[in-house]
Order: C-alpha cells, then sequence, then structure tokens
C-alpha cells in the first residue's frame, strides 16, 4: 500500500457527484491525503484525520500543495449561475484555473466532470463551454486526463441543500419507469455511478486521455 499511496485534490466536493468523491476516496486507503477546495463550507461537511479544507475564491486560487492526483467535480447551470457569463466563470474558468494550479503543484492525473455532449463545435452554448474546456485541458500536459461525460445526474440535491433542477427531478420521478427503455448513450445516470468510475479510472495505469462516457459509465456500474 506504501508505494500506492497518493495525496488527492478535490475541486468541488460539496455537489452530488463532488459528495460521492468524497466518501469514496476518504474510505480509501491507498489516498492517504485529501486536500478540498470549496467555495463555502457546508454545514454538514465532515471531519476526518485525512480530510484538509480549504475556502477559495476560485478566480484567485493560491498555489496549490505538492499531491499527486486531482479531481475536479466543479460545475452549475445557466439557470443557477444566473447569465451565460457567469456559467462560464464556473465551468470554464474555475475548472481551468484549478487544473493550471494543479499542474504547476506537479500532480500527474487530472479527472474531470464534463458533461454529456461536451463539444468545442457545438451551437448549444453550455455543450460548447465543456467542449472548450475539455480541450483546454487537454492541452495541459497531465501524464492522465480522465473526462467523464455524464447525462442528467440522478442524485438527492435537496438533501444537500442545493437547488433542484427540473430537468433532473423530472427524470428521477415522473420519467422513472421509463427510464429502461431510455437509450443507455442519454439515460439518466446516478451521481454514485460517475464517481465509481472517475475513482476507478484514475488508478488504472495507462498514461494519455480516457473519456468515460455515461452509457459506459451505468454499464461498469451493473458489472
Amino acid at each position: 500500500m506504501r508505494s500506492a499511496a497518493r495525496r488527492v485534490l478535490l475541486a468541488g466536493g460539496s455537489g452530488l457527484i463532488g459528495r460521492e468523491l468524497l466518501a469514496r476516496l476518504l474510505a480509501d486507503p491507498r489516498c492517504t491525503e485529501l486536500h478540498a477546495l470549496l467555495r463555502r463550507r457546508p454545514a454538514d461537511w465532515p471531519e476526518h484525520p485525512k480530510l484538509r479544507t480549504q475556502i477559495v475564491d476560485f478566480a484567485v486560487l493560491p498555489a496549490l500543495p505538492p499531491l499527486d492526483d486531482a479531481y475536479i467535480a466543479l460545475g452549475s447551470t445557466i439557470k443557477q449561475a444566473g447569465s451565460e457569463a457567469a456559467f462560464r466563470a464556473v465551468d470554464f474558468d474555475a475548472v481551468l484555473a484549478v487544473a493550471r494550479a494543479a499542474r504547476a503543484a506537479g500532480m500527474r492525473r487530472l479527472m474531470v466532470v464534463s458533461a454529456l455532449g461536451a463539444d468545442a463545435g457545438s451551437r448549444v452554448f453550455y455543450n460548447r463551454v465543456k467542449g472548450e474546456a475539455e480541450q483546454a485541458l487537454q492541452a495541459l500536459g497531465f501524464e492522465r486526463l480522465v473526462l467523464a461525460r455524464p447525462s442528467l445526474l440522478l442524485g438527492d440535491r435537496a438533501a444537500l441543500g442545493q437547488p433542484i433542477r427540473r430537468l433532473e427531478h423530472l427524470a428521477a420521478t415522473v420519467l422513472k419507469p421509463l427510464l429502461r427503455v431510455v437509450p443507455g448513450a442519454v439515460r439518466p445516470i446516478a451521481a454514485a455511478d460517475v464517481a465509481a468510475a472517475l475513482h476507478a479510472a484514475a488508478w488504472v495505469k495507462a498514461p494519455g486521455l480516457r473519456v468515460l462516457e455515461s452509457s459506459a459509465m451505468q454499464a461498469a456500474a451493473r458489472e
């Protein structure tokens, strides 16, 4: 275990996928230190001997400690952010700021939550921003880059004190009986399945880019 031990950074640990990643990393003995970057500390944020929490402004990040891996689970919606510019400030600017700071601190592996449909050439603003972020991340020179592209997320945002997203709520309630017949590529996915796929991919000894599509992450969870 000593040779496999890693010190890990997690940005965005208060969201649906972030909380699942937090739990997995805290429970994983291979993760010996976990440094969490948050905009604000939730009331139910856990205490743990290997957890170090830092409240930051993602627009003006401090220098990061020398760690091994970085996970970025930052994300918003245009409605939640309030404008296209505010959305881009989170889903592009903040994501890239953390990634650049992680690279400068010597981190070799980066795992990022992107989105289904991410495409820098898309006419859809949301998809285009996600795609541009993916392109920029690939240019940073990480030894291993893992991009997860989940569909609509299933999870309890209300329990985390977060605004409920209308489409996610619709998928989890009204459409739930029909989800089995929805094509896997677009079928809503549990946040826990995304976190599990990212966490597993971080430990695969293969350099370069790996993209985790939503259908593949769900298939892995079933197996």
